[in-house]
């Protein structure tokens, strides 16, 4: 007989789609089994019941018997043995319809014992094991909502300890229950072969015994065959039994080793250590689905990834969904208000976030390490695994700072030639790293002992109290997110370029020095460092907006400015030399006692990093020609107005010359002794109203003279 179709037992506490679909073609495969062996013990059962209508009964069990190649199983359609014999069992039992019924008693031992106890225990024992099975997975389903459903802010211990509990037991009953349908209906496609082929075995011996002399149709070829038969069925048991053994075995190896799987989360962590070199992931998540506009509900699904992408199947399907695509992802764990051990997805574009829940906090880490090592490509490589592992051991590594920058470089130099001019793309004049740098320990430019800000905090909680003191004086009153409207609508309508960008904040941190060029990396390398120690995996994620006058940090959902940076406090720029996504910037903040410290600020994009620090340093050079050429403008209306006045002292000067002129030429002409006589000789004699308008002119004439 060739291989029978089995059931994998080992996948029955996975309890996948997969294996929910291959249960479903064997119950189809049992129903269609059903159906057949009805009609079969029928026939039989006319050739039991009535002696007149044996011809008939044995021809319809010959008719039968001919339609087995047209029954449509699921499973064994395809034995040409099985279908060979079948056809040669229909010959004989045609040959042999017009016997007598005299074999009635023979017949009810040999041939309707065997089919009714394959009807009447077997297939009702199995339809008996499905429904036990539908009700302890329905159990473990009410269960496992209840578990899930456990409230994070009011967390009771009872409570949590009875779910807990429920989960277990309806879990292992499941499991358990599982296990032996499982067995049943693999041991059902042997009792199939064995329930068609003794009744018809049986038959054929009584018929021979009944025509021990005159058995002219029964050769000793047939006997020959139904030897074979029956050696063949011999077989098919015994290789049942064993079946039936190892199978009882692997149940019982599984309830040992499988009963601290029950409970969703691990008791003893120490023994189940976190994974973080998969690059393949499956297993139940629920996924939060939004019903309206404030509501959501959660949905439980089986969650695998497939290449680059990550899969979702509900039961009773037969493939699975895309959800999302998983390269260049972004993925953290996220605080839900009323679900625990949840983490997010955030796609490339960021135009999709899914929301999805695990049973504990291990399973949750090894979903955020899979889906990362996946995002970074690596299951491309031949030896996946290998180089996920080698990725998580250099973070580790990390950890530990280098002892000076000179080993680093040495490590580094046949990579990193080229990108000695690229590491600050807008740094100041003068900023080039010199041979010095080079050798520059490592708190040269970080302090060891340097705090690390992780979430942005804007500085506007700090300036309340001065912002309310302002507007309590001006009458006018103040914005509580810290934003001015009228300089926000200023800096947005006069600036030329506005690009925004989808970054992630990492962390900051001061900094000791912003002249070299490694201060960027090795911040970097901190912060992640520290992520990594402390397990944070949170990212808040803005739009940076870059201007020609500053750099925005906005809130994606309310458009408040988190955070401002004037352009000209960015002293340089620069990306990771592997990982491009990551970038960072150095600002030098003036201090609380007029003394400047500068601080260091690092960001993860969905872009290019690079990108975004050519675009600052375009806004540097933007802002640069438009300082030089408002300076140029300033000047240009300094030297009108210089001219102006120089013109309006000449016409002053001019004005007080004339005057004098005028002023000395009356005095000249009243100084003279007598008056000159007229053209006819005679002398002009002046009134007494004339001489006194003459003093009262000379008056005025010498006070004007004195006055200039």
């Amino acid at each position: 007989m060739p291989g029978i179709e089995k059931l994998p037992i080992e996948e029955t506490l996975e309890d996948s789609p997969q294996t929910r679909s291959l249960l479903g073609v064997f119950e189809e495969d049992t129903a269609a089994i059903s159906n057949y062996c009805t009609q079969l013990y029928q026939a039989m059962q006319r050739i039991y019941d009535a002696q007149n209508e044996l011809s008939a009964a044995t021809h319809l069990t010959s008719r039968l018997l001919k339609e087995y190649d047209k029954q449509r199983f699921p499973l064994g359609g395809d034995d040409e043995v099985m279908s060979s014999t079948l056809q040669q069992f229909a010959k004989v039992i045609d040959e042999l319809s017009s016997c007598h019924a005299v074999l009635s008693t023979q017949l009810a031992d040999a041939m309707m014992f065997p089919i009714t106890q394959f009807k009447e225990r077997d297939l009702k024992e199995i339809l008996t094991l499905k429904e036990v099975f539908q009700i302890s997975s329905d159990d473990h389903d009410t269960a496992i909502n209840r578990y899930s459903r456990l409230s994070k802010r009011r967390d009771n211990d009872k409570l949590r300890a009875e779910a807990v509990e429920d989960v277990y037991t309806s879990r292992k009953k499941q499991h358990q229950t599982m296990m032996h349908y499982f067995c049943s209906l693999n041991t059902l496609q042997y009792k199939k072969k064995t329930a068609l082929l003794e009744p018809l075995l049986g038959y054929m011996q009584a018929q021979i015994s009944f025509f021990k002399l005159g058995s002219e149709n029964l050769t000793q070829q047939w006997e020959d065959f139904l030897g074979t038969i029956g050696t063949s069925v011999q077989n098919v048991r015994r290789e049942m039994e064993e079946e039936v053994g190892q199978m009882q075995q692997t149940i019982q190896d599984m309830e040992r080793s499988c009963d601290p799987l029950y409970a969703p989360c691990d008791p003893d962590p120490a023994h189940s250590p976190v994974c973080r070199n998969l690059t393949r992931k499956q297993g139940y998540l629920y996924i939060r689905n939004k019903t309206g506009l404030v509501s959501s509900s959660w949905e439980r699904q089986y969650f695998f990834t497939q290449g680059g992408n990550l899969m979702q199947q509900g039961r009773g399907e037969v493939a699975g969904g895309l959800v999302t695509d998983l390269d260049n992802c972004s993925v953290m764990a996220v605080d839900c208000d009323d679900r625990r051990f949840c983490f997010q997805v955030t796609s490339f574009d960021g135009k999709k976030v899914v929301t999805l829940q695990s049973e504990s906090r291990k399973d949750c880490e090894e979903w955020i390490s899979t889906i990362n090592n996946i995002s970074k490509r690596i299951y491309l490589s031949e030896n996946a695994e290998e180089l996920a592992a080698r990725v998580n051991q250099s973070a580790l590594e990390a950890v530990t700072p280098s002892p000076s920058f000179q080993q680093r470089h040495e490590s580094m130099r046949p990579s990193s030639k080229g990108r000695v001019g690229r590491a600050s793309s807008i740094s100041s004049v003068g900023s080039e790293p010199s041979p010095a740098l080079s050798v520059l320990s490592l708190d040269a430019l970080v302090a060891p002992e340097t705090p690390i800000q992780f979430d942005i905090i804007s500085p506007v909680s700090e300036e309340n109290s001065g912002q309310s003191k302002t507007a309590a004086q001006s009458g006018r009153r103040s914005n509580p997110f810290g934003e001015s409207g009228d300089s926000t609508s200023e800096d947005s309508e006069d600036s030329i370029l506005h690009q925004l960008f989808i970054v992630r904040f990492l962390g900051s941190m001061e900094v000791k020095t912003v002249e070299s060029a490694d201060v960027i990396s090795e911040t970097m390398r901190q912060i992640l460092a520290a992520r990594a120690i402390h397990n944070i995996f949170r990212m808040t994620e803005s739009h940076l907006l870059v201007t020609c006058d500053c750099l925005k940090l906005i809130d994606p959902q309310t458009q408040v400015t988190r955070l401002r940076f004037p352009l000209s406090t960015v002293i340089q720029c620069s990306s990771h030399q592997d990982n491009k996504r990551l970038f960072g910037f150095v600002l030098q903040a003036a201090g609380g006692r007029g003394d400047s410290r500068a601080v260091c600020y690092i960001f993860e994009s969905n872009n290019d990093g690079e990108k975004i620090c050519d675009s600052i340093g375009l806004a540097k050079q933007i802002a640069f020609h438009s300082e030089m050429d408002r300076k140029a403008v300033e000047k240009r209306k300094e030297q009108d107005k210089a001219k102006e006045k120089q013109q309006e002292e000449l016409s002053k000067q001019r004005q007080i010359e004339k005057d004098l002129e005028e002023q000395s030429r009356l005095i000249a002409a009243s100084s003279r002794p007598g008056n000159p006589p007229g053209s006819d000789g005679q002398f002009l004699v002046l009134s007494n109203s004339q001489s006194e308008d003459s003093d009262a002119g000379e008056e005025g004439k010498k006070r004007g003279e004195s006055e200039a």
